[in-house]
């Protein structure tokens, strides 16, 4: 018997979206199809509509303000959305409103209001949202989550956690939409809602009340006078004097996907894609430190750089029978530019386990193939044909209430940064319910310590 094939529409057409387009009509395509696209900038959607015929697929183009119209005459079963963080809400609850479930990018969306009014959509309408959170299909990230689950280090008591963003990918963010946080809700939502995510399913827990700090202070005008000597800026990289000697440079000329996707699509939006790294308009922070408390009763000191030398992460576990370090160290990337996003570097990548009271030792890590560390592909096998998929008994899936908690950690750091108070997180977005996540080991539960 045929399989009946899952319609899609596609809302936002950037960098990002094209693995969602990719995946349907190549592995996928037994059981899904495109059938609509969307894009506020022509320039892109010809370029989407050109990339699917190539492929042997068709699927009409629309303009935003023809997305009631999209839906109607495509009638797709689920609308992807890729859109700018900040209007991921509209098209979120647009969708569920016309009877379409919604697979989302991270961040679900940017403050607690558009927050809330997600989670009453979902409510009224009863249709499905699943909010791609790819770090948790990661092989290693599942593996520190099988072996928490095993108990090998008892009850996880606290947490300190320290994420870095290089100075390639890291910078990216200063020079797209990213850099003001109307559109992003700044790093504490934009990427940190992937480490948010990835500690409230590695805990089986969520976040109770969180205190932040943050400033701006390599990102500044300030250290491209002093520290790289380029005074004579211009406000984006391609028509910049001082191109040829600045080390952030992004030549979107000399990248043959850049070029199309965003040099010769902003005359139609005026959206530059190379803006200075260093400018004056920039609001978003780029050191941030936060403690989260969970409901759990765990206790977690993050920090998320954004200028480092390297880019990846140091993440320890202390629990009641000894301690678990993992380090993950990533490849260099920049959004779009074809290169495999968050590729791990397999000499940067480890596991030490210290139990209590013996010797410590290192753990064979996990690895697998393809973006976001083996991520990429695990999720779109669940995403697009979970039927064939072994039951998980990680539930790595994520609905509205994961992509509620991972946001409003992040939503309740901007605030405490700017209030200089803890922040409730039950006081931002009402009753949201707690995400689906397996049993985690306590004491009590498990036999007792040999020594």
């Amino acid at each position: 018997m045929a399989i009946q094939k899952k319609r899609y529409a596609q809302v936002g057409l950037g960098g990002r979206s094209g693995m969602y387009r990719d995946a349907i009509t190549g592995k996928f395509a037994h059981t899904s199809e495109i059938v609509g696209l969307c894009d506020l900038n022509p320039g892109r959607l010809e370029l989407a509509g050109a990339e699917l015929a190539q492929k042997g697929a068709d699927a009409p183009g629309y303009l935003p303000a023809d997305f009631d119209r999209m839906v109607e005459e495509t009638r797709p079963d689920g609308i992807i959305v890729t859109v700018k963080d900040s209007h991921h809400d509209h098209y979120i609850r647009r969708a569920m409103e016309l009877g379409c479930d919604v697979i989302t990018e991270k961040p679900m969306t940017t403050d607690a209001d558009r927050c809330r009014k997600i989670l009453e959509t979902k409510k009224k309408t009863g249709q499905k949202i699943t909010v791609t959170f790819n770090y948790r299909y990661s092989p290693p990230r599942t593996q520190i989550k099988e072996l928490l689950m095993s108990g090998i280090i008892g009850e996880v008591l606290s947490i300190d956690f320290h994420w870095v963003l290089d100075t390639r990918h890291g910078a990216d963010y200063y020079r797209r939409w990213h850099r003001n946080k109307e559109n992003s809700g700044g790093l504490l939502v934009h990427k940190a809602t992937h480490h948010f995510d990835l500690v409230n399913w590695w805990l089986s827990s969520v976040p109770r009340r969180v205190f932040a700090s943050g400033h701006r202070r390599f990102y500044t005008p300030h250290v491209a006078d002093n520290v790289y000597g380029l005074e004579d800026r211009s406000d984006r990289c391609h028509t910049c004097p001082e191109a040829s000697r600045c080390p952030f440079q992004l030549d979107l000329a000399g990248n043959d996907r850049l070029r199309e996707l965003y040099l010769e699509c902003e005359h139609h939006d005026g959206y530059y894609r190379d803006r200075c790294v260093f400018s004056e308009t920039i609001d978003i922070e780029d050191s941030m430190n936060v403690a989260v408390d969970y409901e759990s009763g765990v206790k977690m000191s993050y920090s998320l750089n954004s200028f480092s030398p390297w880019e990846g992460y140091i993440c320890s576990f202390n629990g009641s029978r000894g301690r678990l370090e993992h380090k993950c160290q990533e490849t260099a990337y920049i959004n779009a530019d074809g290169s495999v996003p968050g590729a791990l570097e397999k000499e940067g990548t480890w596991i030490h386990i210290y139990p209590h009271w013996k010797p410590a030792y290192e753990v064979d890590v996990w690895t697998g193939e393809g973006g976001h560390g083996g991520a990429d592909p695990v999720m779109l096998d669940y995403i697009f044909d979970p039927g064939a998929q072994p039951d998980d008994k990680y539930m790595r899936a994520a609905d509205e209430r994961a992509g509620a908690f991972s946001i409003l950690t992040g939503v309740a750091g901007n605030i405490s940064i700017e209030t200089g108070r803890p922040v409730a997180i039950q006081n931002l977005a009402g009753t949201i319910g707690m995400p689906d996540y397996p049993d985690m080991p306590c004491e009590g539960k498990l036999p007792p310590l040999e020594t």
